[in-house]
């Protein structure tokens, strides 16, 4: 992934098949099933690669429990097979993960028992492990902070858990081996028309301000939260898409859940789903659904959201946190189909859904990570009918993403080439300073933020470290950029600024 290489395709393609305008999950694994069909395939992204939702999720790859809970039997059933796909194909970065459903009463046991096993039996031959009825004395061996008041016994299911900013990332990389071209940092500005359909995208390169004006068969917007926007760029009278909610996550250090296991509390007093899962060494707390009025790349927490996660963690485990615990809070907008539902957005639906303008533009948004492998299916299928490209069949369902040995062989390469490249970034965690260098070069990382927030996750594992850690970030940058000290300083000071967001005060 060579960013110069990538926008040297926009000066030499006459006419594209698919243009993708958004670099999340759903847009990379649009522009990824594309080129593997053979389609000329542009993507677009105004800011980094995962830069919003997909960077910020609950780092599940789950069928969706609660969903099974709210009876919706084909959401589950997809979302447990594409959880097997996903496993399959990026082994690297995704692994099997144990969840524990503590139980206050013989009748949740049977309730949440029966219901995992049905959860287990959807997955049919793509099971990760069977389910597990636990005595209070295994629930406790599991969850040795568990708050023992009441508690019954658990149920012991299993789901998968990945690394969601690095594998958007590596889709995009397996995008570009296909034959794609892949950009962040270009953002769409406009659409051009002949007879009311629309026929190019306008697009600026944010890092440069040259503007581009791009000929297209067909348009594909797969902009998440910010779908309402793109949707009304091509018809101002278009009706919003999305209604967004926000959901947030607090990390804290490992030793207050001492546990290989996660925690799933699936209805808390309020009725929403508490998670409580190990990552990286820390442990997500989370999360949140509370319905917004307006979409942010750097959304916010709400004390309210705040307090209802500490509390409840507190509730459940005899390790009580307070906002002083808290390494890094991080927030997410989910996409979410807009319907007319009363009360909270948990009940609405998380199926994905597509529409096709009168001019053509084709949107796929909802869903969820997870799904994102069949929502980019759905798309292209579409846009082949729209753009009368030839018809060619999905096969994402086998394609391995990412190159494990090629990223090990690089990362050699650069040691041998600069020793100095080989001490850590920051004596509390394992990255390594040549981890910078491999993002620059091979991810398209452009800045701080691209490599402390979604290349190596410093930002989201401890906010005040990943502060300590930005001018060594930067001056390691620098000369493979080609920029000067002012570059660096200046860079230093947006992303302090944009860490101490991700700190409680």
């Amino acid at each position: 992934m060579n960013r110069s290489e990538q926008l040297k395709a926009l000066e030499n393609e006459i006419l594209w098949d698919i243009i993708v305008i958004g670099g999340g999950a759903t847009g990379v694994g649009t522009a990824l099933d594309a080129a593997a069909r053979g389609y000329k395939t542009l993507l677009i992204e105004g800011h980094d690669f995962a830069k919003g939702t997909s960077s910020r999720s609950t780092k599940l790859v789950h069928g969706g429990v609660r969903y099974l809970q709210q009876g919706n039997i084909k959401l589950v059933r997809e979302a447990l097979r594409e959880r097997g796909y996903l496993l399959k194909n990026a082994p690297h970065l995704t692994s099997i993960q144990t969840f524990i459903v503590p139980v206050f009463s013989w009748w949740e046991k049977v309730f949440y028992g029966l219901g995992l096993k049905i959860y287990d039996l959807l997955s049919g031959k793509l099971s990760l492990g069977d389910t597990q009825i636990l005595s209070k004395k295994e629930t406790i061996a599991h969850l040795p902070t568990i708050n023992t008041n009441r508690l019954a016994g658990g149920i012991l299911y299993f789901d998968g858990q990945f690394n969601d900013s690095q594998l958007a990332i590596e889709i995009a990389a397996t995008a570009i081996k296909k034959g794609a071209t892949v950009l962040n940092y270009c953002m769409a500005t406009g659409f051009t028309k002949t007879n009311g359909k629309i026929t190019g995208v306008e697009c600026v390169d944010i890092l440069s301000a040259k503007k581009y004006a791009l000929q297209t068969k067909v348009v594909i917007n797969a902009t998440g939260v910010f779908t309402n926007a793109v949707v009304q760029m091509d018809d101002q009278l278009q009706h919003d898409l999305v209604s967004p909610s926000q959901g947030i996550h607090l990390v804290v250090d490992a030793r207050f859940f001492p546990t290989v296991d996660a925690m799933m509390i699936p209805k808390t007093d309020d009725g929403r789903v508490l998670f409580a899962v190990p990552w990286h060494d820390k442990i997500v707390l989370g999360t949140t659904d509370t319905p917004i009025e307006t979409t942010s790349f750097e959304p916010l927490p709400l004390e309210e959201e705040i307090e209802f996660i500490i509390k409840h963690f507190n509730k459940y485990s005899n390790a009580s946190i307070t906002r002083a615990h808290v390494n890094s809070v991080y927030v997410g907008l989910r996409p979410l189909v807009k319907q007319k539902v009363k009360g909270s957005t948990a009940l609405i639906s998380r199926e994905h859904h597509l529409s096709i303008s009168p001019s053509n533009l084709i949107t796929i948004t909802g869903g969820k990570w997870t799904t994102y492998r069949k929502m980019a299916a759905d798309a292209i299928d579409n846009a082949a009918f729209v753009g009368k490209l030839n018809k060619e069949k999905c096969s994402t369902a086998s394609i391995e993403i990412g190159d494990e040995l090629e990223k090990e062989n690089r990362m050699i390469a650069i040691l041998k080439t600069d020793l100095t490249l080989s001490p850590l970034i920051h004596p509390a965690y394992h990255f390594i300073k040549a981890e910078i260098v491999y993002a620059v070069q091979y991810e398209m990382a452009m800045c701080i933020e691209d490599i402390l927030a979604r290349r190596i996750r410093l930002l989201f594992l401890d906010a005040r470290i990943a502060i300590e850690s930005a001018p060594l970030v930067a001056s390691i940058m620098a000369p493979y950029l080609h920029k000067d000290k002012n570059w660096e300083l200046a860079e230093v000071e947006k992303f302090t600024a944009l860490a101490k967001q991700y700190i409680l005060t």
